[in-house]
């Protein structure tokens, strides 16, 4: 579960945002700016990130406040599951990233794994739609939804890419060392139980 802290600043941040989206009010506007402030000053004491940085990424955004959502490919192969070697970390995880404007879910899956793996792929069904606070991920200052996406090999070779140093494929009894922050030792189960059972229903949250 959220660590309450990080949930209170989040909350905090996205107060202030949209307020400063709609706001006509030049003594709202500054307190909105206090709110934004506080949940910065939250940010810097609680975590390691520098403040300058949480100010580019986690304060700058405008607009109505909503969250970010991480699309993730899930391919399987001889009852294995395809993963990338992350370099930011050096730590294994399902292909994909950020939700790019302009493409649909089930684009972005099959788009992020050729980019990230080499591998051509359709879309098969959709897996799951989780809310990243119910998971036991590192704490982070936005609020991501995250989409699963089975899809199907039709073509491409493994090739790693820019973000990636390796591509393999694991079967659910030797997975490698994952990266928390994209996808956990439960999730990567959960997705395994979509092999087994092609009749499981989609998960939500």
């Amino acid at each position: 579960m959220e660590i309450k802290w990080l949930e209170w600043a989040k909350q905090i941040q996205a107060i202030a945002q949209t307020g400063l989206t709609y706001t006509k009010d030049p003594y709202d506007t500054e307190r909105y700016e206090q709110l934004r402030q506080i949940s910065i000053d939250i940010l810097a004491n609680y975590t390691s990130i520098d403040e300058q940085q949480i100010k580019l990424s986690f304060a700058n955004e405008t607009g109505y406040a909503t969250p970010k959502v991480d699309v993730r490919g899930v391919v399987f192969n001889n009852n294995k599951i395809l993963m990338v070697r992350e370099k930011i970390d050096g730590a294994w995880s399902l292909p994909g990233g950020w939700a790019d404007i302009g493409y649909s879910p089930s684009e972005i899956a099959v788009k992020e794994i050729k980019e990230e793996s080499g591998y051509d792929v359709i879309p098969v069904r959709l897996l799951a739609v989780l809310d990243k606070k119910f998971h036991h991920h590192p704490p982070e200052p936005y609020h991501v939804y995250k989409i699963f996406i089975e899809c199907k090999i039709v073509g491409g070779e493994a090739t790693t890419s820019l973000e990636t140093s390796a591509v393999d494929f694991f079967d659910e009894q030797h997975l490698p060392e994952l990266s928390l922050e994209r996808n956990t030792p439960q999730q990567i189960i959960t997705m395994f139980e979509f092999l087994h059972d092609t009749n499981k229903k989609v998960i939500l949250d």
